[in-house]
């Protein structure tokens, strides 16, 4: 009788084996958290955003008073020293770094809304821009992801043009947010920043101002589409100074970001806002988003709805260096013009209605 051969397996050869198992059972098992780590990490790049705007600029100026009543008051004085010396640069065109502005980060912020933009029109980079950004919102999260990130894709879009953001002046004067700020191409909105921007960086400039500013933040509201411009045409008078072509942009969708207590005309707490806004050049907006562990809880973080950010037909602008109240009242009165086609043109595709009409006051 022959006896049956027993195979004899290397011990190594099972470890092998059992590793291998393993690892084929981990590929072939779904990945239900694989979702709400993405997820997370949108929530997280929204909320370093809102905590640096919101924050950083207040915390780094009280550490910094605080160091120097310390033995650390060196750190003080030399970052206070840099500031006197680089006083300058952000009216000089001096930013963009992009150090801070992480690719990785912003793709997973524009993807926490989504946030797209949309070309209807070509720009050329023989010319400079002056992009008007409506509306202002509450914090302008379409402007700053379409403008400053890059993560929407807007120098493949227009080739061959520099974007920057124009915001408050006082925001420069606060240490190390102004270095935040220019990181990213952010500049002030002054007469001094846009003349260097349009008339000694050379062509293909697109400066993007959000023209409404801290007065068209009170009257932000989801489903009501209202834009402080009528009486605003500083703009369009810097315009015909340097021969910038106007380029109306609106973001669909930026008025769902937040929820704003609205206080009525006249009221005692809307005159403190409209006092506030006379001294410091902002509004203290009353508002609130969703909460960081979820949607329907209170917080201020912006709703997760999506924005998309349309740039419309350029209005041909001659240089004229004294410019006169007509010329500027003509060019002002076709941006206007403009604007309502390409916000009539788009509304019903990015979530209004046939029937919704812009305000503009």
């Amino acid at each position: 009788m022959e006896r049956p051969v027993v195979a004899l397996c290397n011990p190594s050869e099972r470890s092998r084996a059992s590793v291998q198992a393993a690892l084929h059972t981990l590929l072939t098992v779904p990945w239900p958290l694989q979702w709400e780590f993405q997820a997370c990490i949108r929530l997280l790049s929204v909320l370093q955003w809102v905590l640096s705007f919101l924050l950083m600029g207040i915390v780094f100026l009280i550490l910094l008073i605080y160091l120097v009543f310390t033995s650390f008051w060196p750190v003080s004085a030399l970052y206070f020293a840099w500031i006197i010396f680089d006083w300058d640069a952000p009216e000089q065109g001096m930013g963009s770094y992009s150090l801070i502005y992480c690719i990785y980060v912003c793709i997973h912020f524009r993807d926490y809304f989504p946030i797209q933009l949309v070309k209807t029109h070509s720009l050329l980079p023989s010319h400079n821009y002056i992009i008007g950004a409506h509306p202002h919102g509450i914090l302008c999260v379409g402007a700053f992801c379409n403008f400053i990130t890059e993560s929407t894709g807007f120098s493949e879009k227009f080739p061959g043009i520099r974007p920057f953001l124009a915001t408050l002046a006082g925001n420069f004067r606060l240490p190390v947010f102004r270095e935040y700020l220019m990181s990213g191409g952010l500049c002030p909105v002054t007469r001094r920043a846009m003349g260097y921007l349009l008339s000694q960086n050379g062509s293909g400039n697109a400066v993007a101002i959000v023209i409404g500013g801290a007065a068209e933040s009170l009257s932000c509201q989801p489903g009501v589409t209202t834009l402080i411009l009528k009486n605003r045409k500083g703009f369009v008078r810097l315009a015909l100074q340097y021969g910038a072509h106007l380029v109306p942009a609106f973001s669909f969708g930026e008025n769902d970001l937040f929820r704003q207590v609205v206080f009525e005309e006249g009221s005692w707490m809307r005159g403190i806002q409209r006092k506030f806004q006379k001294l410091m050049g902002f509004a203290p907006c009353v508002f609130y988003g969703r909460g960081l562990t979820s949607i329907h809880s209170r917080g201020f973080l912006p709703y997760p709805k999506p924005v998309t950010t349309v740039i419309g037909e350029p209005v041909t602008v001659p240089r004229i260096k004294e410019p006169s109240h007509e010329t500027v009242d003509l060019y002002h009165a076709m941006y206007i013009r403009s604007l309502l086609k390409l916000f009539n043109d788009h509304k019903a595709k990015y979530g209004l209605s046939e029937a919704d009409e812009l305000r503009i006051l």
